[in-house]
């Protein structure tokens, strides 16, 4: 039932008042060209600080201290996509309700999200602390770095309250067509978070020395200056994404809301978790073939986190900007982001590989000893992978056309087909025979399967007809007072 409010009665003059960009108009192909820009600087920001306190890390505390954080951070990458599937569930309700000028179901959507990005994080945290010894130990940690990844962890783990929901409100404003102001904030999140890691590792100046635990201490003091700066901003500017005193009520959970956000988001979720056991899977298979071999996989691994990151950048771009569409019911402009996604994707991701390939050793030297003898491995290894990663962004953008639906178990059954039935399988069988060339090869296999099926869904499948949440099922008087026009 749509919004009977000013604002959804004149959708124009919101539309006006509103710094947020209303995906649902204007050019397709700038439009998400724009706003797919400050997402993938905000990814690459991400990739960035995790850098940056790895070396603050490594040339501060040895190998010991590197090898815990190895450790620790296996668990806290768990948590995070288990963040990222329910709150990409959050973007797509979102969006889809500013798309059909619903104010009213954005608030409560909102209610309900913000009751669980805080409840159940903090359970986590007390849970993390406590249990932080045992999961480690579960985890074979070596003895030698068990000691510092307890203190990394329980510190990083009493963080997971800030670090969730400054996730969370991130994806609510991009549900909501604003990707600028998440990219601000996060470049402040970054700039904190990398100045503090040295000064609380090493105690340098009025600050305590912590070791290990001050880069997760630098996180957390990060993560909750960057939150609550961003809360005020998001306050002052009267967004639609927080709730005043009289809407209080909205953070006693619906269940239907709550329902959608776990079971339309836990499948999201589970992607990241295929992805990252699939890429353990691999290295593990890499590691037969000695160290200089694992180094060069570990470099070439590096050159594709990056030239993926623009694919990953548009996938968000693409479920946002769809979603609001969906809303809105404009399947005409649904089908065109689809195809200017899957354009623009293939464009840019292609002009890396390109460049990539041309810079060749170069590329790898940042990552590489100089004249090291894993450089000529690692250039085969590219030489054989780099041009698959063009199909990956025609996967990725397909993905976030059909999620923006509420179709979320077709690309989560795409991905464990293309690396559990077709990638590991294909690597396994063919390595008697060709070594270490079977996995190389597995990788752009594995790429052409998934790009295959997602094609097939999106042309054949039923993600048409998926909805998010079924609005038969809510109480429409959850929110009785009517909505004011605020902005994102």
């Amino acid at each position: 039932m749509p919004d009977s409010s000013p604002i959804a009665s004149r959708p124009d003059a919101a539309r006006r008042s509103s710094p947020r960009r209303d995906l649902t108009q204007g050019p397709i192909g700038k439009t998400l060209f724009l706003f797919a820009l400050p997402v993938l600087g905000g990814n690459a920001l991400q990739n960035l600080n995790v850098t940056i306190n790895a070396f603050w890390i490594s040339h501060s505390l040895g190998v010991q201290a590197v090898t815990a954080i190895s450790n620790a951070n296996l668990i806290i990458q768990l948590l995070m996509g288990a963040a990222f599937g329910v709150s990409m569930a959050a973007n797509i309700m979102i969006g889809q309700a500013f798309g059909a000028h619903d104010m009213r179901m954005v608030k409560r959507v909102v209610g309900t999200a913000t009751g669980f990005f805080v409840l159940l994080p903090v359970a986590l945290a007390v849970f993390g602390g406590i249990a932080a010894p045992h999961i480690l130990d579960a985890m074979k940690t070596p003895l030698d770095a068990r000691a510092d990844a307890i203190a990394y962890l329980r510190v990083m783990f009493s963080a997971m309250p800030f670090i969730y929901f400054f996730y969370y409100m991130q994806m609510a404003q991009r549900g909501g067509g604003d990707s600028t102001t998440p990219f601000y904030f996060m470049i402040l999140t970054v700039l904190l978070d990398s100045s503090l890691n040295p000064l609380l590792i090493r105690g340098i100046g009025p600050f305590p020395r912590l070791g290990i635990a001050g880069s997760a201490t630098a996180t957390l003091i990060a993560q909750g200056i960057s939150l609550l700066v961003m809360l005020v901003f998001l306050y002052r500017r009267n967004s639609h994404l927080l709730l005043r005193a009289d809407e209080l009520r909205l953070l006693k959970p619906e269940f239907e809301i709550l329902k959608a956000l776990v079971v339309k988001g836990v499948p999201m979720g589970v992607q990241m978790i295929v992805l990252g056991v699939a890429a353990m899977m691999m290295i593990s298979l890499v590691n037969r073939y000695g160290s200089m071999t694992t180094a060069a996989y570990g470099a070439a691994s590096q050159v594709w986190s990056y030239i993926q990151m623009p694919a990953m950048a548009l996938s968000a771009a693409v479920s946002s900007m769809a979603a609001q569409n969906v809303g809105a019911q404009r399947w005409d402009r649904v089908a065109q982001i689809a195809v200017k996604g899957v354009m623009i994707g293939f464009a840019i991701t292609g002009t890396v590989v390109v460049a990539v390939y041309g810079l060749g050793d170069l590329v790898l030297g940042l990552f590489l000893p100089p004249h090291s003898a894993a450089i000529p491995i690692a250039r085969h290894i590219d030489y054989v992978v780099l041009w698959a990663w063009t199909l990956f962004s025609i996967t990725f953008t397909l993905f976030g056309i059909v999620r923006s639906t509420g179709a979320v178990w077709a690309p989560l059954g795409v991905l464990a087909v293309s690396m559990w039935v077709v990638r590991v399988p294909f690597a396994l069988a063919l390595i008697p025979r060709w070594g270490a060339e079977a996995i190389w090869w597995s990788f752009p296999l594995g790429t052409i399967c998934s790009a295959t099926l997602a094609a097939l869904y999106y042309r054949f499948g039923g993600w048409r007809r998926a909805r998010m949440i079924d609005p038969s099922h809510l109480h429409m008087d959850a929110a009785a007072q009517p909505a004011e026009a605020h902005s994102v």
